[in-house]
């Protein structure tokens, strides 16, 4: 049998028996379709995976039992941070998706010089839990126990200005760049990549980067669509510096 995991909100602990959240239990029972003495796997993001049996499923509610705790270590030793110009609708869902499959520890939608999509109270709120729906999603599957903090949308110089000074190195993908990934040497602070929305990013976004002390960094000769590029950057990045 597939080992299904599922994350929730809980304070997991072995010998301890919750009723899964409500969006849980209806995947559970409605698409999964398990039923009582169905063996699971939860999470809460701790590092950890917790082995359980499900109780009972009624109709509001599925009931669990946790057995077990195993601690994962399959988190990348190259602490990668994406910080990502904002892309339209499902681009964005994509980017968010496969970082965190990827193995980043921190996502930041970045509103840049060129960003078309404009987001203020309200929708950005809804826009942050989603793609921390989606990013929750993605470490079910990848198996992975911790999930990537996800920042709030914010302007390109805002997030500049609380950026912290850890020693990370920082890094714009420009195609004009001339500096290779496999010649880039990282700390145990890792990394912050910037990747700008379609279009790229701006002469703007590019003086404040430089003067914020970011490097370009090149992948190859062809302009790659903003989907793309962050993406194989952080898996040319892991393979050769992380994971690899």
């Amino acid at each position: 049998m597939r080992n299904i995991r599922i994350h929730v909100d809980l304070p997991l602990a072995a010998g301890t028996e919750w009723c899964l959240p409500a969006q849980a239990g209806e995947h559970v029972a409605r698409v999964l379709r398990l039923v009582a003495g169905d063996p699971l796997t939860l999470f809460n993001g701790d590092g950890s995976d917790y082995a359980a049996v499900i109780q009972s499923v009624g109709k509001r509610e599925v009931a669990v039992r946790v057995d077990s705790r195993q601690e994962l270590a399959n988190e990348s030793p190259l602490k990668l941070t994406l910080a990502q110009g904002v892309a339209r609708g499902e681009k964005m869902d994509l980017i968010v998706q496969k970082a965190t499959e990827l193995g980043v520890v921190r996502i930041v939608p970045l509103l840049t010089e060129r960003s078309e999509v404009k987001l203020d109270g309200a929708r950005a709120e809804k826009r942050l839990a989603h793609w921390l729906a989606v990013a929750a999603s993605a470490c079910e599957q990848s198996g992975r126990a911790r999930l990537p903090e996800i920042a709030p949308a914010l302007p390109l110089s805002g997030w500049l200005h609380g950026l912290a000074n850890d020693g990370a190195l920082r890094l714009a993908l420009l195609p004009e760049a001339t500096r290779a990934s496999r010649e880039l040497r990282f700390t145990a602070a890792g990394g912050v990549l910037v990747v700008g929305p379609e279009g790229g990013l701006g002469e703007r976004d590019i003086r404040v980067l430089t003067a914020a002390g970011f490097a370009g960094l090149r992948l190859g000769p062809r302009i790659l669509r903003t989907e793309t590029a962050g993406l194989a950057a952080l898996a040319a990045l892991q393979a050769l510096h992380g994971d690899g």
